[in-house]
């Protein structure tokens, strides 16, 4: 059995998490320049992104500015403009944060992208229309994931056919096997537990499950793949002795570093 909507370029080829990122070399993830990169040694790109205050989608994957900037608070409460000022520290280029809309247009269909949609796990499904207003236009390979099952839920619903005429945009369930770290502090314990035993999935329905390395082998993604037919990609692929489990697990890497080879 397979998914329904599991095209082939989603496994192809490795996946480089948050773009082919060197902050030596001043190549920082999820910038133009790490996707650049990515695209350049064909390989698939994976990137993060949010909404600002404005409803501008960003490529960044931290809650707050500070790691990664010259500013500080959370991205999301910030207007466009203002997160446009900030500077990315490290960033041989000099560029600012990227919008998705140009992180696609740099891109142009050259390599697949996997792309995931931070949620707090509050409701707010802003992210995802904006998204899906993108995808509806980009003619390239996009695949939309998020570890919200209600907000894949919720693309399920307000956008059956998410992604351009003829090219139809899976959409997959980012997981892994316990919601004990402080992370995860910010959800309830009904949802905790629904995201462990995956009992969301007549609901969401996912197209592809991308799963924590650490956490193979694992009965969810082992009964996801040989029931449904979902392909399994898994993150983040940083060790030989990872790499090892994912070949065994899974059907393609989420990987930083060596892990590509």
């Amino acid at each position: 059995m397979r998914a329904l909507n599991a095209p082939d370029w989603l496994v192809a080829r490795p996946i480089a998490h948050r773009g082919l990122h060197d902050a030596a070399r001043g190549v920082i993830e999820n910038t133009l320049a790490a996707a650049e990169a990515a695209a350049a040694a064909t390989f698939a790109i994976e990137c993060d992104v949010q909404l600002s205050r404005d409803e501008t989608v960003f490529v960044f994957h931290d809650d707050t500015l500070d790691r990664l900037t010259d500013a500080t608070g959370a991205l999301t409460d910030k207007s466009a403009a203002e997160i446009r000022s900030a500077r990315i520290v490290g960033a041989a280029d000099g560029r600012a944060i990227p919008t998705l809309a140009e992180f696609l247009a740099l891109v142009a269909g050259r390599v697949a992208i996997v792309c995931e949609l931070k949620s707090r796990f509050d409701g707010d499904w802003r992210l995802g229309d904006r998204v899906a207003d993108l995808a509806a236009t980009y003619d390239g390979a996009l695949a939309l994931k998020s570890f919200d099952p209600d907000l894949v839920a919720y693309l399920r619903l307000k956008h059956p056919r998410l992604g351009p005429p003829g090219r139809p945009c899976p959409i997959g369930v980012v997981a892994e096997a316990c919601y004990d770290d402080p992370s995860w502090a910010f959800l309830t314990p009904e949802q905790k537990r629904a995201c462990e035993t995956f009992d969301h999935r007549a609901r969401s329905e996912p197209d592809f499950l991308s799963w924590n390395v650490d956490d193979l082998p694992h009965k969810t993604p082992f009964f996801e793949k040989q029931l449904f037919g979902l392909p399994v990609m898994t993150w983040t692929v940083r060790t030989d002795a990872q790499r090892a489990a994912a070949r065994k697990w899974a059907d393609q890497i989420v990987f930083e570093g060596v892990g590509g080879r």
